[in-house]
């Protein structure tokens, strides 16, 4: 039980920070990558695919080890999630 606690504000502002930005750039290659720009409801899915992705990277942030271990882990993370964005972004026109 002391391990959940140790260190919880490091884990809740990675989860904070960095979970909003991968959420947005897991979000974004929805966008991109998914079906094309015609689909019906597209914008609307992907406005709400945000909310459950950053939540749920609130909830497992608590089971790094240490804060320092959360901000790397996300941090590499939102750094593939945003090149794979680039990329698709890239590609797409």
């Amino acid at each position: 039980m002391a391990g959940m606690q140790r260190d919880w504000i490091g884990k809740t502002s990675a989860g904070l920070v960095l979970g909003l930005g991968l959420a947005f750039a897991l979000a974004g290659l929805a966008a991109w990558c998914g079906e094309g720009p015609g689909a019906p409801n597209k914008t609307q899915f992907v406005m709400w695919l945000v909310a459950p992705i950053w939540l749920g990277v609130q909830s497992l942030v608590y089971l790094f080890r240490s804060g320092a271990r959360a901000w790397i882990w996300l941090g590499t993370a939102n750094l593939l999630a945003f090149s794979g964005l680039v990329l698709c972004r890239h590609l797409a026109g």
